[in-house]
């Protein structure tokens, strides 16, 4: 992770260590103090989800999945890509693929079906709609599939806490999906804009293993 004046974390302890700011104990060497001080600061991979049986490869490369007119409560999920020292990841590409709004894949062509690759930071942007449901599967969701150079490649799937199925409390009936393993893949729900044209957004930040 950076500071302000572009600093990483393993950069911040070394000026410590030569301004004197943190002082070793005798039985201490300066890369075990490195490595014990990046293990504690690690944080957690997204929890993997399962991969599901619609996905198709050769996705297009767009940011937008909701064309001019679909029906369904316009979405905006955003998020940013990082390891699990904190760093930003580059060159990271995220496929995502869901149903249209009444629960339907589409299987003959690429409609819900997007490659989006992140920029610089790792940030990530695509436009589509709340998914619907469908009888296989209990909750509404999106799936992902995120690459990185270096890293371990992550499945996972995107919830949404406003989901019905929930009834209101997401901590205590999360598991009503018999997929769903990790209260944390479910994600708050953010309604904007002016009662004419309002839209959910969605903020889902993923943390990748390195190999």
């Amino acid at each position: 992770m950076l500071d302000r004046g572009g600093l990483n974390r393993r950069e911040i302890l070394q000026k410590c260590l030569a301004l004197g700011s943190i002082t070793l104990i005798a039985s201490s060497s300066r890369a075990a103090m490195l490595l014990a001080f990046e293990e504690k600061e690690l944080r957690k991979p997204t929890p993997a989800n399962e991969l599901g049986p619609f996905y198709k490869k050769r996705a297009p490369e767009t940011a937008t999945l909701r064309a001019p007119g679909d029906p369904g409560m316009p979405l905006s999920v955003s998020g940013q890509i990082l390891d699990t020292r904190g760093e930003k990841l580059p060159n990271v590409v995220v496929e995502v693929w869901q149903t249209d709004h009444l629960g339907h894949y589409d299987l003959d062509g690429y409609r819900y079906r997007a490659k989006l690759p992140a920029d610089g930071s790792g940030n990530y942007k695509f436009e589509s709609v709340m998914p619907g449901h469908y009888p296989d599967r209990v909750c509404q969701h999106i799936h992902y599939l995120v690459t990185a150079p270096g890293h371990k490649p992550l499945v996972t799937q995107l919830y949404f806490a406003t989901d019905p199925v929930f009834e209101g409390d997401p901590d205590k009936n999360f598991n009503r999906d018999p997929l769903i393993h990790n209260r944390e893949l479910v994600r708050p729900v953010m309604l904007v804009g002016d009662p004419k044209d309002i839209h959910a957004a969605v903020n889902f930040e993923l943390c990748l293993e390195r190999v």
